[in-house]
């Protein structure tokens, strides 16, 4: 079976590290990625909740599965953000970055944010 591969939101991420056994499969057994944003969101979630040793562990761990993106990507995944929030979704920068990509690459986009709970190409999970 071939693996599938993710865009792995902030949300995605924090519920693994916390021992969310409904993300396992989604980690242990496909490919994902996330960027840069995605990292820095974590990183601070990271820090809050296990301190700063954690979280540098969390960084390395993570940093090989960034992507970039570039100033297109930013227009474009801030319009989208504009026409989710017009439908009364309020999602952050990073996001919205992250979904924009997820569609643009046909990556599914895993996360448990509600404000994305029924959106095309979204792996929602609790």
């Amino acid at each position: 079976m071939e693996k599938t591969k993710f865009f792995y939101d902030s949300y995605a991420v924090i519920a693994y590290l916390s021992d969310n056994s409904n993300y396992r499969d989604y980690f242990e057994g496909n490919d994902g990625v996330l960027t840069k944003l995605n990292l820095i969101e974590i990183t601070y979630r990271t820090i809050e909740l296990h301190g700063e040793e954690a979280a540098a562990e969390v960084v390395k761990l993570f940093a090989k599965y960034t992507v970039d993106f570039g100033p297109t990507d930013i227009v474009e995944s801030m319009k989208l953000r504009s026409k989710l929030k017009k439908d009364g979704r309020n999602i952050s920068s990073a996001d919205a970055v992250g979904y924009y990509l997820a569609l643009k690459n046909k990556l599914k986009f895993l996360t448990g944010d509600k404000e994305f709970k029924g959106l095309d190409n979204v792996e929602f999970v609790k």
